[in-house]
């Protein structure tokens, strides 16, 4: 059904399906989950960054997902760019009838962001520790803009993850 604008929801979506984009693991723990607390994660393609001086980047987060209000309580978190050999990874964090967080951690190499306490995937292509500077209401999500306080930089040879048509694509 076309909006007051004239474009369709199924336009719009397939408009957008023709934007390549990295894929992303969004992270935090949750210490209010459980009596050690529990980690988060949400696979994401809509990450950018917005400023160099300072160093900001920017997520955009379904409005009421589990890391929407994760992140409206929680100031940290972290950012782990996905290579192309973790397609699965990006795959079991995006499903929404998936197993616990909890679980998948379990499975996944990882290590614990110093500045964040954010689960790092090993193997990433890189990883940004930030804390949230600005929350922006847009539509159905939340814009999460984030001081970056610490990186993490892999020196493998795996290139990025995309997302194109409907997929997960390699660069090359």
């Amino acid at each position: 059904m076309p909006h007051a604008e004239g474009v369709s929801d199924e336009e719009f979506r397939a408009a957008m399906a023709r934007l390549a984009a990295g894929v992303v693991l969004v992270t935090a723990h949750d210490p209010e989950e459980g009596p050690r607390g529990e980690d988060v994660g949400m696979t994401a393609t809509a990450f950018l960054s917005v400023s160099l001086d300072p160093p900001l980047v920017l997520i955009s987060l379904r409005e009421e997902s589990r890391m929407d209000e994760l992140l409206s309580r929680q100031d940290h978190w972290a950012v782990c760019l996905l290579t192309d050999a973790q397609t699965k990874t990006a795959g079991r964090f995006a499903m929404k009838a998936r197993l616990s967080d909890r679980l998948l951690f379990q499975e996944l190499p990882h290590t614990r962001g110093s500045v964040s306490g954010a689960p790092l995937v090993d193997g990433a292509l890189a990883a940004v520790e930030c804390r949230t500077e600005q929350r922006v209401t847009a539509g159905d999500h939340t814009l999460v803009i984030g001081r970056v306080l610490a990186t993490r930089l892999t020196h493998g040879e795996s290139g990025p993850l995309l997302y194109y048509g409907g997929r997960y694509r390699s660069l090359g």
